[in-house]
């Protein structure tokens, strides 16, 4: 048995070879050699270049964004857990009261709902949770098909976290505006400024978007046309809600991408 007397192919080792891959060096047989810009390469080093061009690809590929500088997630999440944190707190407010249309009478509304004049007090907590009191089956089941409607859709574009902040930020605007402004003696409930909130934003990304913000003007339109008829409706905590909301809004959208 005699020994062979030059390089083998460092894939075959029984094949005997003089040629070498121009990237690695190493001596290969013709079979593992593929042509290359410069020279021939074995199909290791071919291999290896395809991968680092694949992750280089992937990396350099823009990645989709909304105009709150958000990658699209999946379905809404937020704004479930919000309707049904004002559900059971409404369903709570009907078992202490005993009756679903005068569940105002629950002892938690004494505790959680606004007052101006306890906030100013010391129950700071009231400016948040007003906001998830209801008054009878109408009062909710109109803000929360309002919450779904529009929250649904503006969540996936400000994205979870933005989108929550824009929620509470409207509803603690609202509050504040109610607490300046509103007969101290008064008790205000309900997740109406935190409504106008998003509407005032839904109708700022419409704008940001290029796209006709009509339709959710003419909602808004509608709704404080309706606070302004309907009695023992708090406009102040609506338009204050709205405004706190577009403004957050558009601060979030308008910004540029590095912040």
């Amino acid at each position: 048995m005699t020994a062979m007397a030059g390089p083998v192919c460092v894939r075959h080792p029984s094949r005997e070879t003089g040629v070498r891959c121009t990237r690695c060096d190493r001596p290969a047989c013709p079979a593992c050699l593929r042509e290359a810009s410069i020279g021939y390469q074995c199909v290791d080093c071919v291999a290896e270049d395809a991968r680092s061009r694949l992750r280089t690809s992937s990396r350099s590929r823009p990645r989709s964004a909304t105009v709150a500088w958000e990658s699209p997630g999946g379905p809404p999440l937020v704004t479930p857990i919000l309707i049904a944190i004002n559900v059971a707190v409404f369903v709570y407010t009907v078992v202490q009261a005993g009756s679903l249309s005068d569940n105002a009478n629950a002892p938690l509304f004494g505790q959680w709902a606004l007052q101006p004049a306890a906030v100013a007090q010391g129950a700071w907590w009231q400016l948040l949770t007003s906001g998830f009191l209801h008054i009878g089956p109408l009062h909710i089941a109109f803000n929360m098909i309002a919450l779904w409607v529009i929250g649904r859709d503006l969540e996936r574009v400000l994205g979870r976290v933005r989108f929550l902040v824009v929620y509470l930020v409207s509803l603690l605007g609202g509050s504040l505006v109610v607490y300046l402004f509103a007969n101290p003696m008064s008790d205000t409930a309900g997740a109406s400024g935190a409504v106008f909130g998003l509407m005032g934003g839904l109708a700022v990304v419409l704008v940001r978007l290029r796209l006709s913000p009509r339709p959710a003007l003419t909602i808004i339109a509608l709704n404080v046309i309706i606070s302004f008829v309907v009695p023992n409706i708090s406009i102040l905590g609506h338009l204050g809600g709205l405004a706190f909301g577009a403004a957050l809004t558009a601060a979030m959208v308008y910004a540029p991408k590095s912040r």
